[in-house]
């Protein structure tokens, strides 16, 4: 019988091996290890989309309504 897989767990492992992906391609960079302009432009595109990604999947994991907490409201008296 197979086990129900938590779809928030998956978001968060996905994201590491993203950011996984995304320090080797900056050590890439910072390591001096690019032999050509379109190779640079690629990476740098890689980079990019992994970043729009992650953010795009943060939003996802971020309440979309407001917290209904009294501590967060300011009463103001007259």
């Amino acid at each position: 019988m197979s086990e129900a897989i938590d779809p928030v767990n998956v978001i968060y492992k996905f994201k590491k091996t993203m950011q996984e992906q995304l320090d080797a391609l900056v050590q890439t960079l910072a390591n001096g290890g690019i032999d050509s302009m379109d190779e640079y432009k690629y990476i740098i595109g890689k980079i990019h989309a992994i970043d729009l990604m992650n953010q795009e999947l943060s939003n996802l994991l971020q309440p979309k309504e407001p917290n209904d907490d009294d501590d967060n409201i300011t009463r103001i008296r007259r």
